[in-house]
């Protein structure tokens, strides 16, 4: 059942980003390039997304266990450091250089866009980047600790 509701949870993601126009990297950008000639539509549905994510994360938090079972796994760091900071600025610059997140990166490969693959690789190769940095900062500091 997990599976099944996952699936189904991923297709209307999907289908939500492509119908708002959040896997369009031209529309994207449109909406970025604030001194030119901006598309303010992807606001009405960033608005959206925040209030259903809100409202989900609402009921979510006096519960141990999600509607299937599982546990649940919240987010509890509250504090803003330098690492965030950093690593929300690479994101924005990603976003705004290709017109791509994460999510719609991966719907427009599954669309075929070209585009969206070389995205998707330097999106693996940061990923990638990220978690040997992550165990290089781990291992210092196990060594000076």
């Amino acid at each position: 059942m997990f599976v099944l509701t996952s699936l189904l949870a991923g297709l209307v993601f999907g289908l939500g980003l492509i119908v708002s126009g959040m896997a369009n990297p031209a529309k994207v950008l449109g909406f970025l390039d604030l001194a030119g000639r901006w598309d303010p539509s992807l606001a009405l549905v960033m608005a959206g997304a925040i209030a259903v994510g809100s409202v989900a994360f609402l009921l979510a938090k006096n519960r141990p266990r999600s509607l299937l079972g599982a546990e649940m796994k919240l987010p509890t760091a509250s504090h803003i450091d330098r690492r965030l900071v950093v690593g929300s600025a690479l994101f924005g610059m990603g976003w705004g250089i290709a017109g791509f997140c994460p999510g719609p990166g991966l719907v427009a490969l599954g669309m075929g866009e070209s585009k969206a693959l070389v995205f998707v690789a330097a999106m693996l190769a940061g990923m990638v980047v990220f978690e040997l940095l992550e165990k290089r900062r781990q291992a210092m500091a196990h060594r000076t600790a």
